[in-house]
């Protein structure tokens, strides 16, 4: 069994914020990324956006419900901070069916859709500490649907 995942280049890395509006400007104002259209994912009880630049990829999460997990992230840190890592893989149900099997804490055993494909989390005591996210390579080119 293969001890790496096939793919793993970082995709984005993701900012909680209380609110996309307010922060916004920041990114795009003062770091000059590009904002695409923000995007509800009302199963996972957040809005989103995606930033970018040559090489560069933020997604900004907004709590839409106090009482999700990302808003009790927010809560708990009372201010914006890094929520999670983005890496992408090859074969997503694969990967991970491996990790399982290698021991790895999953928050997600299948994978379901995220704002830009479909995407599993690792619980964060898999990685000490940090909430990391898989995406599909296969699933990126599929237009997100609400």
């Amino acid at each position: 069994m293969s001890s790496r995942i096939e793919g793993g280049e970082l995709h984005h890395v993701s900012v909680v914020v209380p609110s996309i509006a307010d922060a916004l400007p920041f990114y795009r104002d003062t770091l000059h990324l590009q904002a695409g259209p923000v995007r509800e994912i009302p199963d996972q009880h957040v809005r989103a956006v995606f930033l970018s630049a040559p090489n560069t990829r933020i997604e900004l999460i907004e709590p839409t419900d106090t009482a999700s997990g990302v808003a009790r992230f927010l809560a708990e840190r009372g201010r914006p901070s890094l929520h999670h890592l983005c890496f992408i893989v090859d074969d997503l149900r694969s990967t991970l069916r491996t990790l399982e099997a290698r021991g790895t804490e999953l928050i997600d055993h299948e994978p379901r859709r995220g704002a830009d494909g479909d995407v599993a989390f690792l619980h964060p005591r898999a990685s000490d500490g940090v909430l990391v996210e898989l995406i599909d390579r296969s699933s990126l080119e599929r237009p997100h649907t609400s």
